[in-house]
């Protein structure tokens, strides 16, 4: 895709940490609180999603995450030490990898994150994703001289996870002037509901929320047109309130005496017949 197109259309698809530690194996899925086959409806979904970007002409963004020691501050080895946490996506390893079937195309950028969750303090973009050093000047490294550079001020999001990595690069895109779109099929969360970090970034960031298959939505610029999100299910309509019966007059009661008096025998004459 040319930037001249990127920029005509100024939205990018951008896929967070979708690797093999994250989202598939034993590591995955001991981490992951919910069912692992929602990980893996996540994998699937979001490789929809860049196949209908790649489509459609909208640049697709992949960031990766790297954990390993040695990129690590201080903070973060005291806390995995703490909670007993062994390193993730160790550079090098399968662990590492962009799982099967998510790989970049010739083209497309990828930026590495150094034991942090915001892509925005990545470094890139890489040969990795076929983008060579040559293609991309020095002023436009890092993530957000890429973006604006190339005319892209729409992110519509994908991958892992929700409430980690994906609201960190969102919380700061935000800030610096993005519009956001969350695709809700294509991320799950980690520590909170999905609900919960959802109606957080729509309500905090503005971002609109939908999902994979309605391309013609989340790859349109929300300057474009107006924007109406579709309904999470497609409910049937109400049924009609049955008519309403009017109830047939009730006598009244004729009313008990106020003080009534228990049963007496009739009183004898005052003068009986002798």
């Amino acid at each position: 895709m040319t930037a001249s197109a990127s920029a005509a259309r100024g939205t990018a698809l951008v896929v967070v940490d979708v690797q093999n530690d994250f989202c598939a194996g034993p590591l995955a899925a001991s981490r992951y609180p919910g069912d692992p086959g929602r990980l893996a409806e996540v994998v699937a979904n979001t490789a929809r999603a860049v196949a209908a970007a790649r489509a459609r002409g909208v640049e697709v963004v992949l960031v990766r995450f790297l954990g390993d020691p040695e990129y690590q501050g201080a903070a973060w080895r005291r806390r995995d030490v703490a909670r007993g946490k062994p390193p993730k996506c160790l550079a090098g390893t399968w662990g590492a990898e962009f799982t099967a079937p998510l790989q970049p195309a010739p083209g497309e950028a990828v930026f590495t994150k150094h034991a942090s969750f915001d892509a925005f303090l990545a470094q890139g973009p890489e040969p990795y994703g076929g983008v060579e050093d040559a293609e991309v000047p020095v002023s436009a490294r890092g993530l957000e001289r890429y973006l604006t550079q190339r005319g892209i001020s729409h992110l519509a999001f994908a991958g892992l996870f929700a409430d980690v990595c994906v609201d960190s690069t969102a919380r700061t895109a935000f800030q610096k002037g993005f519009h956001l779109t969350v695709l809700s099929d294509c991320t799950t969360a980690l520590h909170t509901s999905d609900e919960q970090i959802l109606t957080f970034m729509r309500r905090l960031y503005g971002a609109r929320v939908t999902t994979h298959d309605h391309p013609s939505l989340w790859a349109r610029h929300p300057e474009e047109d107006p924007w109406t999100e579709p309904p999470a299910t497609s409910a049937p309509p109400p049924a009609a309130p049955a008519p309403m019966s009017i109830p047939a007059a009730v006598p009244a009661a004729v009313p008990a005496p106020e003080n009534p008096l228990p049963h007496q025998a009739a009183p004898a004459p005052e003068n009986p017949p002798r």
